[in-house]
């Protein structure tokens, strides 16, 4: 099977597949619409791979599937990047509502009579003055 048998439908499966993800509400649109676009632009070479060859020669490669390649190369690493920014976001975030949950639960504790359960009784051991 040639490869680009191969590249279009893994691009259009791909592409299938995100939509999928989409209508199962399990992909979030922010994310999709990156894919989405990823997927729209690749795909189509994988049906006509010589339409990048001359942007390819003006930049100075040798072929546009190498363009692709390379261009797949820094996509990744810029999708890596921002999954860890986010992923640093949302543990910051976290820590954040962690911290306030725990201070609101103190609130309670010491003004309301909120019930300390078993768990937090045995993690706060050593606080059992405060929360007596």
């Amino acid at each position: 099977m040639r490869l680009t048998i191969i590249t279009s439908i893994t691009g259009v499966l791909v592409l299938l597949y995100i939509l999928e993800l989409l209508r199962r509400q399990q992909l979030r649109e922010k994310y999709a619409v990156i894919w989405l676009a990823i997927g729209l632009a690749v795909a189509p070479l994988g049906f006509f791979p010589d339409l990048l060859d001359s942007t390819a020669r003006r930049v100075g490669i040798a072929s546009g599937v190498s363009l692709v390649l390379f261009a797949g190369f820094v996509m990744v690493l810029l999708v890596c990047l921002h999954l860890s920014w986010e992923a640093s976001r949302l543990e910051a975030e976290t820590r954040s509502l962690a911290e306030e949950v725990a201070l609101l639960r103190s609130h309670l504790v010491e003004h309301h009579g909120y019930p300390v359960s078993k768990q937090n009784k045995a993690e706060t051991a050593d606080d059992t003055e405060v929360y007596s």
